[in-house]
C-alpha cells in the first residue's frame, strides 16, 4: 500500500511537470505571434511563459521546477537552429528567473490569495520586476556573447527583454491565482453588472487603442470599476484584455501607436501595460483587504455581543438557565 501510494504521488507530479512545461511551450508559441525585432533580436512585449512558471511554482511549490526547465528548453530549441550551448544558458535563465522571485515571495511571507496591499506589493517588485532581471540579463549577455548582439545594443534589447518577462508575470500570474477561487456562479450573482462591465472594458479598449485621437485614459475608469465592485476577479481579465488589444495596435502600428519606430512602441507598451496591471493588481488588493477587514470587525462586534449577552444578569427574582434549582441550597 505505501509503495502504491508513493508511486501515485511521483506519477502526479510527473504529469504536473509535463502539464506545466506543455502550457509553457503552448503560451510561449502564443506570445510570439506579436513578436517585434528590437536590435535584431527576437522579443515580445508580453511573455505570458514567466507568469505561467510563476503561477505553477506558487500552486505546487518548487518541487516542479523541471517542468519549467523543459518548457524553457522546448521553446528555445524551436526558436534556434538546435540544441546548442548557448540555448541552454538561455534556458537556465528563464528557469532561474522565476525560481528566484518564488523564494523571494515566499521569504516576505506572500500569500497567493492576493487579498492584502502588502501582497500585491510584493508581486510587483519582487515577483515581476526584480525576478525577471535574471531572465533579461542572462538571456541579453548569452547573446552578446554568442556574437547575435554588440555590446551597443545591450540595454535596449535588455530592457525589452525585462519589460515582456514582467509583464507576463504581472498580467498572468494574478489571472491563473484567480482561478484557485473559481466556482460555479450562483443564480443571484451579479450578471448583469459582469455582462455590462466586459462590453464597456471591449468598446473601451478598442476605441483607446485603435482610435488615432489620445484616449488611453479611457482604460483605467473601467479598471477602477472592475476592481472595486469585482476584485481581482474582475480587474485581472480586464488587465489582460488591455494589454492583449494594446500590443496587437502596437504591432501593427495603428491608432495612438501610428509612426512611431519599434523601441517607441515597446517604451509606450511597456509603460501603458506596467500602469494598467499596478493599477488592476494593487486597488483590487486594497478593495480585497479592506472588505476582510470590515468582515472581521463585523464577526468580532457580533461575537463580542453575544459574549455581553451571555454574562449580563437576569431580571431580578429569575433564576439563571444555569444557576441551582429553586428551593435548593
Amino acid at each position: 500500500m505505501i509503495r502504491s501510494e508513493e508511486t501515485r504521488r511521483r506519477a502526479v507530479i510527473v504529469l504536473q511537470m509535463l502539464g506545466i512545461a506543455a502550457a509553457y511551450y503552448a503560451s510561449g508559441r502564443l506570445g510570439l505571434v506579436r513578436q517585434v525585432q528590437v536590435q535584431g533580436s527576437v522579443v515580445t512585449p508580453l511573455w505570458p511563459p514567466s507568469g505561467i512558471a510563476l503561477a505553477s511554482l506558487l500552486y505546487l511549490g518548487i518541487r516542479i521546477w523541471p517542468g519549467i526547465a523543459l518548457g524553457a528548453l522546448l521553446t528555445v530549441n524551436a526558436l534556434s537552429d538546435g540544441l546548442t550551448f548557448w540555448g541552454l544558458a538561455i534556458t537556465a535563465g528563464s528557469t532561474l528567473a522565476p525560481l528566484c522571485s518564488f523564494l523571494a515571495l515566499r521569504a516576505v511571507g506572500f500569500r497567493p490569495e492576493l487579498d492584502r496591499l502588502r501582497d500585491g506589493v510584493a508581486l510587483v517588485f519582487l515577483g515581476a520586476l526584480g525576478g525577471m532581471v535574471i531572465s533579461a540579463t542572462v538571456g541579453t549577455t548569452v547573446q552578446m556573447l554568442s556574437g547575435a548582439l554588440s555590446a551597443a545594443h545591450f540595454w535596449p534589447v535588455w530592457s525589452a527583454w525585462w519589460a515582456g518577462d514582467a509583464m507576463g508575470v504581472l498580467m498572468v500570474t494574478p489571472l491563473l491565482l484567480v482561478l484557485r477561487k473559481a466556482r460555479m456562479p450562483r443564480a443571484d450573482d451579479r450578471w448583469t453588472e459582469a455582462v455590462a462591465l466586459a462590453v464597456v472594458a471591449v468598446t473601451a479598449t478598442t476605441l483607446a487603442t485603435r482610435s488615432p485621437l489620445s484616449m488611453i485614459y479611457l482604460l483605467f475608469p473601467v479598471l477602477v470599476w472592475a476592481a472595486l465592485r469585482f476584485q481581482l476577479a474582475g480587474s485581472a481579465p480586464c488587465a489582460l484584455l488591455m494589454s492583449v488589444m494594446a500590443i496587437v495596435a502596437g504591432t501593427e502600428g495603428v491608432g495612438p501607436f501610428a509612426d512611431h519606430s519599434v523601441l517607441e512602441v515597446m517604451l509606450n507598451l511597456c509603460v501603458l501595460n506596467g500602469c494598467v496591471a499596478l493599477t488592476a493588481l494593487l486597488l483590487a488588493a486594497i478593495v480585497t483587504e479592506h472588505n476582510n477587514i470590515r468582515h472581521e470587525t463585523e464577526v468580532a462586534c457580533e461575537e463580542l455581543a453575544a459574549l455581553v449577552e451571555e454574562l449580563a444578569p437576569g431580571p431580578p427574582g429569575k433564576a439563571r438557565p444555569d444557576g441551582p434549582p429553586s428551593g435548593q441550597g
